[in-house]
């Protein structure tokens, strides 16, 4: 079976289209990633901002997009042979108007000179101040230019708009493509998720369960993990965002793992919780069954109208009766809801909007409600509960588990289509696919 392949270019001028639709007489400014050091001489692995690769699938430092209503001009790297033969082959301008439907194309070098002629008698500027410095100074000298011609009645934009409010909520309704894209992410997920659970073994490091995700995400075509692993064996598995993945697996614990490829720009974000050895037991057992309870409700939630927020107290309400029938808390269900007692063990919302950034954009709240959820939208369900150590006002044998199950789901015409659903969640089926 072929690879999918990322947003085809007809589909990406479309995108482009609608966005210009919105400009009216305005021009957008939408720039792109640089490379960023690491250490001494060597780079960090470079990823585009999310935007420009929405907008032209351009996948190259050091590039800008500018975009009205009637062109599309991209400012790049030029060709150059020399830097090519030691960081690689660049597209450069003649790429970019052949390749990425670019109406004009200039080296990013010229843009201090030519963004002011675009800027001439144009009433509004789309621009996000804050996002790169040196941007931010060529806009800001681009403008000082403009104005400075009022005398030969040339005028400058007077607004200056975030175009984000605008490509932001194209980004949050996902087409047919981005679909496919992502459940193909969800796949290698799930083969990458069973690869490390069978790694779950007394004696193991983290950071081999570790190793067997991200040899099975780039084996599989993803360009690495969508955001740094969490493999958290014990107590680590109560620290949220662990990602150390240094210690070695013990009998008897849990394992959380939190894991997802990135595919063409797209992210999955799943997170498991595996026994060491392959059985739960004892009390370990009961608190994953009372997170998969809540996840269950919360699933059985979603529906067209509904908000995250909802979900996120179904969830925790779910999960209050799970403390209780611990032995966490005590007290009424509903008061205990009211009061977030459940706070000290399950800190985070339940779920977040997913695509081409992990934790991806749109509004959660319109008007100063929740925002309904629409078909098209794509989101984790998470729940969790985390009991540390260090936590001695809570039964002792239960200090040092840490469970979540998270999904991606999109919400359909038809109704909700979870994503990961191949990753195994009942407490049968995952003792079954650890020894598999």
């Amino acid at each position: 079976m072929n690879p999918i392949g990322p947003i085809p270019q007809d589909v990406l001028a479309q995108r482009r289209a609608r966005f210009r639709a919105q400009l009216g007489e305005g021009v957008a400014l939408v720039p792109g990633a640089k490379l960023v050091r690491r250490s001494n001489d060597v780079d960090y692995g470079f990823r585009q901002r999310s935007d420009l690769l929405y907008l032209t699938g351009f996948n190259q430092p050091n590039a800008v997009a500018l975009l009205s209503r009637d062109r599309f001009v991209l400012f790049v790297q030029p060709r150059e042979p020399a830097a090519e033969t030691w960081t690689g082959r660049r597209p450069g301008v003649e790429g970019a108007l052949r390749d990425y439907g670019a109406d004009e194309a200039y080296p990013i070098a010229e843009l201090t000179e030519r963004l002011p002629l675009y800027l001439e008698n144009v009433p509004r500027l789309y621009h996000r101040f804050g996002d790169d410095r040196d941007i931010d100074e060529i806009v800001q000298l681009a403008l000082e230019r403009v104005r400075s011609r009022v005398r030969a009645g040339i005028t400058a934009p007077e607004e200056i708009v975030a175009p984000q409010s605008m490509l932001h909520e194209m980004r949050l309704l996902k087409e047919d493509g981005e679909l496919e894209i992502l459940r193909e992410a969800a796949d290698i997920s799930r083969e990458a998720h069973h690869a490390a659970a069978r790694a779950c073994r007394e004696g193991a490091w983290e950071y081999e369960v570790e190793a067997a995700l991200l040899h099975v995400f780039r084996a599989r075509g993803g360009s690495g993990p969508a955001y740094p692993p969490i493999v958290g064996a014990g107590n680590n598995a109560t620290i949220l965002h662990y990602t150390e993945n240094c210690s070695r697996l013990a009998a008897g614990q849990l394992v959380l793992i939190d894991a997802g490829v990135e595919l063409h720009g797209y992210a999955s974000d799943v997170t498991r919780t595996y026994p060491v050895g392959g059985r739960f037991e004892g009390r370990a057992r009961e608190v994953y069954a009372a997170v998969l309870r809540a996840q269950q409700d919360a699933l059985a939630a979603i529906d067209v109208g509904t908000s995250l927020r909802s979900i996120h107290e179904v969830a925790a309400r779910s999960l209050v009766k799970g403390l209780l029938e611990l032995g966490v808390l005590g007290g009424a269900p509903e008061d205990l809801f009211e009061e977030q007692a459940y706070q000290p063990f399950y800190m985070h919302t339940t779920g977040h909007f997913l695509g081409l950034d992990v934790h991806d954009v749109g509004n959660y709240s319109v008007g100063g409600k929740p925002r309904p959820l629409e078909p098209g939208m794509v989101f984790t369900v998470e729940p969790g509960l985390y009991f540390s150590v260090d936590n001695e006002q809570i039964p002792e044998e239960l200090r040092g588990i840490g469970v979540r199950i998270e999904d991606d789901v999109v919400l359909t015409h038809n109704g909700v289509e979870i994503l990961t659903s191949a990753i195994p969640r009942e407490i049968d089926d995952v003792e079954a696919w650890m020894r598999a």
